[in-house]
């Protein structure tokens, strides 16, 4: 009996061991195909980056499941979208609207030579043309802004298209919400789309109520294959308001009580949104009306591309970049503003943890006498985001940047302004995140008008804020630096 018990005892491990060893050179297998087919993956989409696509083949090779796990996550930079026959077709629809080619800007005489060069650029790698007859607002306090918002929305009879990154269940979300729901019910066609990462916090219980009223509720995906959708790097950051195809809102604003000052961390909160009439407002709708056609099917009614009303004197231009366009189009166009100009640049931006292109855009502006301001988020921002920032500090003063960190709240601002007379206001941060990896949306101002304003609201706000200084920056202790330079490490996620 000790025998056949020291037998079975043996028999068992044997069987045992050539069970983990079958199961270990199954898994070893299914590692080696997992990395043969995600090696191209790498190389077709990452053609830009060479280092990072090094970095990424080398997690893939010595950590089959990890390293593809993580590069799912956070290595898909670029979506296949299938619907770009779609896309040309959505674009037709605004086209073939005839009174808008009427306010396309069609002639250069109205431009100055930066002007003109941005203009160029923007159209080529947008294409998207700049249109004549808008009444642009500059739109800085938050309050104002949602009661604008709020207006607009009652006012409504035909159509709301709301698009937005952040909508919490608070208080202020749950107003706008009711005036949605009220809107429906009067008849009023509502579309509500939502990125599922942002607004997170939006429970079933919330959205229900708008879909019992006849609110079209969708949420932004990135993508529609598998692969695609294991991204959560490919984010909409858009915030966009539609009411009647005549009015739009976009900008930094999401909606949140945190933006009404209502959060203690974040203290009062600065931003900047834009308040559009005019044929600008159809470019702003055809955003829209792609997100929508991509994350449901659906195209909208012709009729929700009216006819333009002319209602100013601004020249504008409505700009979309993403994952999904050849080009960086805000990368692009930031880097070229910033090398076109001769006098001065303001940049105003929430997070900051520029490319290196940009930071020797601005290094160089600096250099060669252009007063180059930028003014930031202090310590309220988001801790990694603050440090990885800071860590482009020393060759930005070195070359004569002034820095600035906002103190009174919390700096939500995404702006940018060139020698007076051209600005850039929309969602797009000056981050790797938001400048090649979000769907991001943003107006082109040729207007020296809001330049100027833009440009005296920089001003107002260098007061409530903290110059940093060179010598003092200089002194700062081995360990803020080394927090910062970890916190490098991790720019291109951030």
């Amino acid at each position: 009996m000790r025998a056949w018990g020291r037998w079975c005892d043996d028999g068992s491990k044997i069987w045992y061991r050539s069970l983990m060893q079958t199961l270990l050179a199954v898994l070893s297998v299914l590692g080696y195909l997992l990395t043969l087919w995600l090696l191209p993956v790498v190389l077709l989409t990452r053609k830009r980056e060479s280092v990072a696509t090094v970095a990424w083949v080398m997690a893939i090779v010595t950590m089959p499941y990890l390293g593809a796990f993580l590069f799912l996550v956070f290595g898909i930079n670029r979506v296949g979208r299938r619907v770009e026959s779609r896309l040309a077709a959505i674009r037709n629809v605004s086209r073939s609207v005839p009174q808008l080619a009427g306010h396309h800007h069609l002639s250069e005489s109205r431009l100055n030579e930066t002007q003109r060069e941005l203009w160029q650029l923007a159209e080529r790698v947008a294409g998207t043309r700049a249109t004549v007859g808008n009444r642009v607002q500059l739109l800085t306090n938050a309050r104002l802004t949602f009661e604008e918002i709020a207006a607009a929305i009652d006012s409504a009879r035909s159509s709301i298209h709301l698009e937005y990154y952040i909508w919490q269940p608070d208080r202020l979300g749950t107003e706008l919400r009711n005036r949605l729901i009220a809107k429906a019910k009067q008849g009023v066609q509502v579309r509500f789309l939502y990125d599922a990462i942002g607004s997170s916090r939006l429970t079933h219980q919330f959205l229900q109520a708008m879909r019992d009223a006849g609110v079209r509720v969708a949420t932004f995906v990135p993508g529609q294959s598998l692969r695609e959708r294991w991204s959560i790097n490919l984010r909409s950051h858009r915030k966009i308001v539609i009411v009647d195809g005549q009015v739009g809102f976009t900008g930094g604003m999401n909606v949140g009580d945190e933006y009404l000052g209502r959060d203690p961390f974040f203290g009062e909160w600065r931003d900047t949104h834009l308040s559009l009439r005019g044929p600008s407002v159809i470019q702003l709708q055809e955003v829209f009306a792609i997100d929508w056609h991509y994350a449901t099917g659906e195209d909208l009614p012709v009729d929700s591309f009216r006819t333009p009303v002319e209602n100013g004197h601004v020249l504008a231009q409505v700009l979309a970049g993403g994952p999904d366009n050849e080009d960086e189009v805000f990368h692009l166009l930031i880097f070229a503003a910033i090398n076109r100009a001769k006098n001065h640049i303001t940049l105003a931006t929430s997070y900051f943890v520029p490319t290196s292109p940009l930071v020797s855009a601005l290094e160089s502006a600096a250099l060669r006498g252009v007063t180059t301001r930028i003014l930031l988020s202090g310590s309220r921002t988001y801790w990694a985001t603050l440090n990885a920032g800071r860590s482009y500090y020393d060759s930005l003063l070195r070359a004569g940047v002034e820095i600035y960190e906002y103190q009174a709240g919390q700096l939500h601002s995404k702006t940018l302004t060139i020698d007076g007379c051209w600005s850039l206001v929309g969602t797009p941060n000056c981050d790797s995140r938001s400048l090649c990896l979000n769907f991001e949306v943003g107006v082109v101002l040729y207007d020296v008008g809001l330049a100027e304003q833009l440009d005296h609201d920089f001003d107002r706000d260098l007061l409530n804020a903290r110059r940093i200084i060179p010598l003092e920056w200089a002194q700062r202790s081995m360990i803020a630096r080394l927090r910062e330079n970890v916190c490098r490490m991790f720019s291109p996620v951030l």
